[in-house]
């Protein structure tokens, strides 16, 4: 299977990090087991910015938070962008789908929905759920099984 570069919004990654199971969770273990995730720095800083806040304290050791940052930043793909277009209601999300549209990546991941309901997109840059991207990355994993044990001799 050809790996994919993958733009995931911070809701989801925390949401994975918080419940292990679910739809975010499987999506970015599958994610960093067979395709590439993609930050840029605008996109990691939020990341940092967000796992840090206080509410977390009570499910997130510091500890956790630190490794979960070094294993991102040491599997990521990196991108550099320039000032955001704009694309969405909340101009907040933009680096988002800038990042996207540098990277070339194959989904723009998010549960935000100004994410989801944007219009203004250019590039063909998907957004879809964690749901829905898990959907689709598995359909695809299970297609290629499939093509290769048709061209098995």
């Amino acid at each position: 299977m050809t790996s994919l570069r993958l733009v995931v919004d911070i809701n989801v990654l925390i949401s994975a990090a918080l419940v292990s199971t679910g739809a975010p969770a499987r999506l970015v273990h599958l994610a960093l087991a067979q395709h590439q995730l993609v930050f840029s720095q605008p996109t990691f800083d939020e990341l940092r910015t967000r796992l840090y806040r206080p509410k977390f304290d009570r499910y997130l050791s510091l500890e956790n938070r630190e490794l979960l940052l070094h294993d991102f930043n040491a599997s990521a793909h990196w991108v550099e962008v320039a000032e955001p277009g704009h694309y969405c209601r909340d101009r907040d999300d933009d680096k988002f789908i800038e990042t996207a549209l540098v990277a070339n990546a194959a989904f723009l991941i998010s549960g935000d929905k100004d994410l989801l309901e944007a219009t203004a997109v250019p590039g063909g840059v998907h957004i879809v759920t964690a749901a829905q991207a898990l959907e689709k990355l598995t359909a695809s994993s299970a297609q290629n099984i499939l093509t290769l044990q048709w061209k098995s001799p």
